[in-house]
């Protein structure tokens, strides 16, 4: 896609009747661009996240892709097929799962929604039969299978969305915070279904995520988006090998150290008596390092890098508009 931007247009309202009267005449329209001249293009096979801050437009994005919204402006071709058309032949190639919202029917087993997913998209038996069979056993999900939704963890009303969204095997997946509010043995189950997916089957995966093990786990290729506009195509670790001039050292003490003892050395982050955490520039770690253990009685040092999340962070700082 190139230039896709998208617009929407709202109202405003002061209080009272007076005001409501007035605004059946006259309503002051206000624009909000939500989505700026974004281009990217993605390859068959690629597992892509897609991150930003809440209201950044990665939604907007991916329902202009999947043909949900209409773009204001751009150009946008999706697996051959121009989004927007809705042509029958590109619905069936794609599906879309979105961790706020539901595609299953929650009164009924989700076996039956899947089922449904099949004569919708003209799945043929044998082939519905086999992709099912594999879902199932993947996701571990046959004891659950014939159980009204709305009596599923959340956890396993994810893995029946994600077997619901795969019943018709879409060369293409649009993944929307798919783990959000599952525990953290659940998320790692989610991602190694996801991960093995898109290897064995080469389905090309868009990601968008509030959790960065998601990301670190699971995507070669990162896109960010900052209040509408893309900022960043790459991977992780070129944002950090961009971003992370300093280096995070973590100390432990055998005995009690203050932080005006710790100030020489570097930005201190956290300090306690016998704990500590200071941030150094990259090309003093070894001096500084060496000084620490003469000069301490350090029981116990590690060298990190500043998390992805703060590199992530100082991105979108860096491109906020004033």
């Amino acid at each position: 896609m190139e230039g896709l931007s998208k617009e929407f247009k709202y109202y405003t309202k002061e209080l009272g009747v007076k005001n409501s009267l007035k605004n059946l005449f006259y309503r002051k329209t206000l624009t909000r661009e939500a989505v700026k001249e974004v281009s990217f293009s993605i390859d068959e096979g690629e597992f892509v996240a897609f991150l930003g801050p809440n209201g950044a437009g990665k939604t907007t994005t991916l329902k202009m892709l999947s043909g949900i919204l209409y773009p204001t402006d751009g150009f946008v071709s999706v697996l051959g097929y121009k989004p927007y058309e809705r042509k029958k032949e590109f619905k069936k190639k794609f599906s879309i799962v979105m961790g706020q919202k539901s595609q299953l029917w929650w009164d009924l087993p989700a076996s039956e929604s899947i089922l449904l997913n099949k004569y919708i998209y003209q799945v043929e038996d044998d082939i519905y039969k086999k992709t099912l069979a594999e879902l199932v056993d993947l996701l571990n999900t046959k004891h659950v299978m014939n159980v009204q939704v709305r009596r599923l963890s959340l956890g396993e009303r994810m893995k029946m969305e994600l077997i619901a969204a795969l019943i018709h095997r879409p060369t293409l997946l649009f993944l929307d915070e798919p783990t959000i509010g599952l525990d953290i043995e659940t998320q790692k189950r989610v991602r190694d279904f996801l991960k093995y997916y898109n290897e064995y089957h080469k389905t090309t995966i868009v990601l968008t995520s509030h959790y960065m093990k998601d990301i670190e786990d699971l995507c070669n290729r990162t896109l960010l988006i900052a209040e509408g506009k893309l900022i960043y195509d790459g991977s992780l670790k070129q944002i950090n090998e961009a971003l992370n001039q300093n280096k995070i050292i973590k100390l432990k003490f055998s005995k009690h150290v203050a932080p005006d003892q710790l100030q020489n050395f570097g930005a201190i982050r956290y300090s306690d008596s016998y704990q500590a955490t200071l941030e150094i520039p990259r090309e003093q770690v070894n001096i500084r390092s060496r000084e620490l253990l003469h000069q301490l009685p350090i029981e116990d040092i590690s060298i990190e890098d500043i998390p992805v999340e703060e590199m992530i962070i100082s991105l979108y700082q860096r491109n906020r508009t004033p």
